[in-house]
């Protein structure tokens, strides 16, 4: 029985309603862990008894089995600390937020080559306002061979090129990087030799 404090009046732990409200938040938290990918997982800090369990909960595919094998994951997470928890929750929150913004960029990415292919150089200097490490000559370049491969109704190589450009640029700049240009490494590395002759 819970009880109360005879000086203050207040309860003197948390109520069983409380304790059920925690309990489902964490079991929300091991079902949102169950359906990440490998590589999601591996960026969100679980420790490390947990990932078997959580392996477990993806294998199992029968309705009430996996619900059972879900319940027993967030008994085990219970056990964690708060700050554990809270680790796993902003880490969750980061990359759901990362990966709205990565998508937003695609289809930036995507519209920007429509553009390109649509308006040609009034696009092509919009986007080099906006972009101004970008590479003139290789956009022009590229959309002028998409614009011939549509003409010619062959395979659309330039077209995904246009593509790759596009989110070399774009995606960096919506997840705050800076973005590297192809062949910049290279550049660099000759810098680095030139230096030591």
């Amino acid at each position: 029985m819970r009880g109360r404090d005879e000086e203050t009046g207040e309860f003197l732990d948390i109520s069983r309603s409380q304790n059920r409200r925690d309990a489902l938040d964490v079991l929300a938290l091991g079902e949102k862990l169950v359906s990440l990918t490998p590589a999601q997982l591996a960026r969100v800090p679980v420790p490390e008894d947990l990932l078997p369990h959580i392996a477990e909960a993806k294998r199992i595919t029968a309705h009430i089995a996996h619900k059972r094998q879900l319940a027993f994951l967030a008994k085990h997470m219970r056990r964690e600390d708060d700050a554990t928890l809270d680790a796993i929750r902003d880490a969750l929150d980061a990359n759901s937020e990362t990966s709205r913004r990565e998508v937003a960029a695609l289809h930036r990415a995507e519209d920007w080559r429509e553009r390109l292919l649509r308006d040609g150089d009034k696009a092509l200097a919009t986007l080099l306002e906006e972009f101004p490490q970008a590479d003139r000559q290789q956009l022009r370049t590229l959309v002028r061979n998409a614009q011939a491969e549509r003409a010619k109704n062959k395979p659309p190589r330039a077209f995904r090129e246009i593509y790759q450009v596009l989110r070399g640029l774009l995606v960096p700049a919506a997840l705050g990087l800076d973005a590297v240009a192809p062949g910049a490494d290279a550049d660099e590395d000759a810098d680095i030799d030139r230096s030591d002759d």
